[in-house]
């Protein structure tokens, strides 16, 4: 087995790892609020609206980040308006994005010099190509967003709790939607060279879900979903490294493990609290309480 400091002896791997792990960070704090106002598939979306200004990017011979950024959060607005205005369900929006995007995509990268060869990087992620001008702009955006993610979460989290509340207690709770649509849309593209716009949303989501199930507080399971998200796309880089595999699938596919043996461990926990002679009987009446 090639050992890590084996694999990260070249430099290009070095960026490889960089960008994983700033996507690794990023991605997951703001999932942490994705899966809490029930938008897991929102990334999904969005990356396929990132889909179209990579297209554009391809045609025009343009930045696909600057593209696919301005394209992404445009498309965040676009619905988050549409949300809040009530003309058409949340869903709905988010279907007619989904499609769009993808056959905008699409349709602008078959009439490129690059067709859909330039495409297959960004649909399924290439960290091993990222470059350093590539990785200062992941940095800077990925710093971006945790420093709304966390400098913000009191905020972000009561709206996101309940919303007619929030805007009672005087928040701009409009403000800060189109915050967190916008955000979503620079974590998009921060994770697109890392893990792939088909992937971005499965690093945004599996972390998060994994650490609610050890977590109690928003804030512990906010701080364990960025902590798994690193880990993972570590290790993710190093295993695709050292076994030629995909890297962004790899990455993801470590995720999902992560989740499942957490959730086949806490289950196999609580069982055995259940059964344990001290446990009361599921149906039986509480004890006694002594005055």
């Amino acid at each position: 087995m090639t050992s890590p400091t084996e694999v990260f002896a070249y430099q290009f791997m070095q960026y490889a790892l960089l960008a994983a792990l700033i996507t690794g960070v990023a991605a997951p704090a703001l999932g942490t609020y994705l899966v809490q106002r029930r938008l897991a598939l929102i990334g999904d979306g969005l990356g396929h609206v990132a889909l179209t200004g990579v297209g554009a990017a391809l045609l025009t011979a343009g930045s696909p980040v600057l593209f696919a950024m301005v394209a992404a959060a445009a498309g965040a607005v676009l619905v988050e308006l549409v949300r809040q205005r009530g003309r058409t369900s949340g869903d709905v929006a988010l279907a007619v994005m989904f499609y769009g995007g993808i056959a905008g995509g699409v349709f602008l990268t078959a009439r490129s010099p690059e067709s859909t060869t330039g495409l297959t990087g960004f649909l399924f992620g290439s960290p091993l190509t990222v470059s350093a001008g590539d990785l200062a702009v992941m940095a800077v955006l990925g710093a971006a967003v945790v420093a709304v993610a966390v400098g913000l979460r009191p905020w972000l989290f009561a709206v996101g709790h309940d919303e007619e509340f929030a805007r009672a207690a005087g928040l701009p709770v409009r403000a800060l939607n189109l915050l967190t649509a916008v955000a979503t849309a620079v974590t998009v593209t921060v994770a697109m060279r890392a893990v792939g716009l088909l992937l971005v949303s499965a690093l945004m989501v599996v972390p998060v879900a994994t650490a609610q199930l050890l977590t109690r507080s928003f804030r512990a399971t906010q701080h364990l979903a960025m902590a798994i998200g690193v880990v993972a796309a570590g290790t993710g880089i190093w295993v695709s490294g050292a076994f030629d595999t995909a890297p962004g699938a790899t990455i993801v596919l470590l995720a999902i493990a992560a989740f499942a043996a957490t959730a086949v461990g806490t289950a196999a926990r609580r069982r055995a609290r259940d059964r344990s002679p001290g446990a009361r009987p599921v149906g039986s009446p509480p004890a006694a309480v002594s005055r």
